[in-house]
C-alpha cells in the first residue's frame, strides 16, 4: 500500500504530535484530535469524568453555542463524532477535502475552548444518566460492564467508561476542569488526519492553536491490574442468561498479540469459528455466541460471550470448555491457521479503505508504539505466527484457576456447574 500513501509526523515544541497519512486517490479526509487519557486514568470517585468531558465539549465554547457547533458540522456534510475509551478520548469527523479549514476550526474550538456551562452541565448529566440506564436495560451490553468490573476487580480499568449513577451525580464543573488540566497535557495530545490531506497545511493550521499549551498539571502514573478469578452471578428476571467468561491475554505491546488474535478468530471470531459452529450451528444452544479481545498497553483479556436458556447454561459452559480444551491440547491444523490468517488480513485491508479506520489506527499505534506501523509489517507479523504459538497462547489464557465468569439473568449461583471453568 505504500505506493499510494505517505505518512508524516511533526512534533511541536511543547510535545503535541501532528500526524498525517496522505492517501492520493480519495476525495475526503478524516481528522481526529486525540488525548492519551481515558477512564482507567480516573479515580473511583470521579469515574465517568472523561466521558462527561467528551459530552460537554459539544455544549458550547467561548466562540460557539452548542446549536452553532451542530449547525456548522451539519452544513459541511461531515460525519462527526467523539468517543471515550479506557485509555484514550477522541473528537473526530470525516469531510470533503474542501471543508478541512472549517472542520479544523470547529474541532479545535470544542477541544480547547469548551465552557462547561453549569446549566448545560446539569442537562447533560441527565442525558448521561439516561445513557447509563439504557445500558443497564440492555443485558447483552450490561453483562460486559459487569464482567469487566468483576474481572479487573478494584482497578480503574474495570470501571465503566460511562461512570455510575452515583459518580455521575457527584461530578461537578470543577472536576471537569481539574481532570482536563491533569490529563489534557500537550505530550498526550495527537492531531491525526488521513485521506486527501496536505501535511504542511495540517501543521500550519494547528500549530498556532496548540503550540501555546503549557501543560502545568500533573497526571498520575498508570499501574497494571491483576485479574480476579471466580464466578459472579447477578440474578435478574430476563428471558435468557447472559454469560461472559475469560482470562488474561497479551497486551497491545506483547509479542504474543498476533498469536492471540489468531486464536480469538479460530475460537469465536467469525461464523466458521469453533464456538459458533458447535454451540449455534450444531447444537442450537444459542443465537449469539462469540469471543472477543480487550487489549491495553500493559495487559489484556480474552472473553467469551453467550446468551442461552437457563436450563442450558451448564451444557453451554461444558461445550465451551471442550472446544477450548481441543485447541489447548493441539487440536489445530495448518488449514485452521491459514483460514484465520486470511480472515484477519482481509479485514485489515478492507478496513484500510475507510479513512476513519486509518486515522484511528495511526493514532493508536502512535500512543502505544510511538511510531507508524505499515499494513505490510502487520501482515508480516501475522504470517510468522506458528501453530505452536497459537496453542501456547490459548493455554496461557485458559490456565487452571485463572478464569473468571459473570452471569446475568434468571439463575442462582448454586445452579452453575463450577467445574466447567476447569480447562485442564
Amino acid at each position: 500500500m505504500n505506493d499510494w500513501t505517505m505518512f508524516k509526523k511533526t512534533v511541536l515544541d511543547n510535545g503535541v504530535r501532528i500526524l498525517s497519512e496522505s492517501v492520493q486517490h480519495l476525495n475526503s479526509l478524516s481528522l481526529g484530535i486525540w488525548v492519551n487519557a481515558g477512564s482507567r486514568d480516573e479515580s473511583p470517585e470521579e469515574n465517568g469524568v472523561s466521558h462527561f468531558i467528551e459530552h460537554m465539549s459539544f455544549k458550547g465554547t467561548s466562540n460557539r453555542s452548542s446549536l452553532q457547533i451542530a449547525k456548522e458540522l451539519d452544513a459541511i456534510g461531515g460525519l462527526s463524532n467523539a468517543f471515550t475509551g479506557k485509555e484514550s478520548t477522541c473528537f473526530h469527523a470525516r469531510v470533503l477535502r474542501k471543508h478541512f479549514p472549517i472542520l479544523a476550526d470547529i474541532l479545535s474550538d470544542l477541544f480547547l475552548n469548551s465552557l462547561f456551562d453549569p446549566e448545560d452541565l446539569e442537562r447533560e448529566r441527565e442525558v448521561i444518566l439516561q445513557e447509563i440506564s439504557m445500558v443497564e436495560d440492555t443485558p447483552d451490553e450490561n453483562i460486559h460492564v459487569l464482567f469487566n468490573r468483576h474481572f479487573w476487580q478494584d482497578h480503574p480499568i474495570g470501571m465503566p467508561i460511562l461512570g455510575t449513577g452515583q459518580t455521575v451525580c457527584s461530578i461537578n464543573r470543577e472536576h471537569l476542569f481539574n481532570y482536563k488540566d491533569r490529563y489534557y497535557q500537550p505530550n498526550r495530545i495527537l492531531i491525526v488526519a488521513t485521506g486527501d490531506v496536505d501535511h504542511d497545511q495540517l501543521v500550519s493550521t494547528f500549530r498556532p492553536l496548540f503550540d501555546s499549551l503549557d501543560g502545568t498539571g500533573q497526571a498520575d502514573d498508570r499501574n497494571s491490574p491483576t485479574p480476579n478469578v471466580g464466578i459472579s452471578i447477578h440474578e435478574k428476571d430476563l428471558e435468557q442468561v447472559h454469560i461472559c467468561l475469560g482470562g488474561e491475554a497479551p497486551s497491545l505491546r506483547s509479542k504474543d498479540r498476533f498469536a492471540c488474535g489468531l486464536f480469538n478468530t479460530i475460537l469465536g471470531g467469525n461464523m466458521s469459528s469453533r464456538l459458533f459452529q458447535e454451540i449455534r450451528e450444531r447444537r442450537g444452544l444459542a443465537y449469539s455466541v462469540f469471543s472477543f479481545l480487550s487489549a491495553y498497553v500493559d495487559t489484556g483479556m480474552l472473553g467469551i460471550y453467550v446468551a442461552t436458556d437457563r436450563q442450558k447454561v451448564n451444557e453451554v459452559l461444558d461445550t465451551i470448555r471442550e472446544e477450548v480444551r481441543k485447541i489447548v491440547k493441539g487440536g489445530l491444523t495448518e488449514e485452521d491457521l491459514i483460514a484465520a490468517r486470511e480472515h484477519l488480513v482481509g479485514g485489515i485491508y478492507l478496513a484500510a479503505d475507510n479513512t476513519d479506520n486509518r486515522m484511528m489506527r495511526i493514532a493508536k499505534n502512535e500512543m502505544v508504539f510511538s511510531r507508524y506501523i505499515s499494513y505490510e509489517e502487520l501482515v508480516d507479523n501475522l504470517n510468522k505466527v506458528t501453530l505452536d504459538e497459537v496453542i501456547k497462547v490459548a493455554g496461557d489464557i485458559f490456565q487452571y484457576n485463572k478464569v473468571s465468569m459473570t452471569a446475568l439473568g434468571p439463575i442462582r449461583g448454586d445452579e452453575v456447574d463450577r467445574s466447567c471453568l476447569d480447562f485442564r
